[in-house]
């Protein structure tokens, strides 16, 4: 890889030789190996949409109350392996294992799984991962008997929710805006 500090761009990752792993109990140690390397979002441990109550939780009690979700197997995502290392994150699952993610949300709807969070280290950005992640969380939403897949990402230019993803890379795959939720999320769908 050429060194970054003489103006040269580091080159692509090949991702033809990334991996993508669906985070269960056996897996879930890749799942925390990524979110305790530096610069990872183990402010959150995902739990952000997860987590239901004002009151403010730390860090550690974040990561057990993820852990435990895991471990009784409910589904959270997948992670990217590149080298047998874990690169990159996306929080995909059953949208009644969120708490509200929109004021418009019907909970009587059935077999809708979201897509709100991604996390690629500061390195790899720019270089696809996030794409080939979002790829890799439909294949695995619809393949575990979702219908309808829903994700709230942002326009480029958004000041914030910047993890959730953004509104092109979305629509270049084929998902549709059914409304807003707030001023900047958007609420996009993909039906199989």
């Amino acid at each position: 890889m050429p060194n970054s500090s003489r103006g040269s761009q580091p080159q692509k990752p090949d991702l033809t030789s990334i991996r993508f792993v669906e985070v269960t109990q056996e897996t879930r140690d890749r799942f925390e190996d990524l979110f305790e390397q530096p610069g990872a979002p183990k402010y959150c441990w995902c739990m952000t949409w997860r987590h239901s109550s004002r009151e403010h939780i730390g860090n550690d009690e974040k990561k057990r109350m993820m852990m435990a979700r895991i471990g009784a197997g409910t589904p959270v995502g997948v992670v990217a392996e590149l080298d047998g290392k874990p690169v990159g994150w996306c929080s995909v699952a059953p949208r009644e294992t969120y708490r509200k993610l929109s004021k418009q949300q019907d909970d009587s709807e059935t077999g809708i799984w979201s897509i709100v969070c991604f996390y690629v280290p500061r390195v790899l950005r720019g270089r696809g991962l996030a794409s080939a992640l979002l790829d890799a969380a439909i294949d695995h939403a619809f393949s575990k008997g979702a219908r309808v897949i829903e994700a709230y990402p942002v326009d480029e230019a958004a000041p914030s929710y910047r993890f959730m993803g953004f509104r092109d890379m979305f629509v270049a795959r084929g998902f549709h805006e059914i409304g807003t939720a707030g001023t900047r999320r958007h609420i996009m769908r993909l039906d199989r």
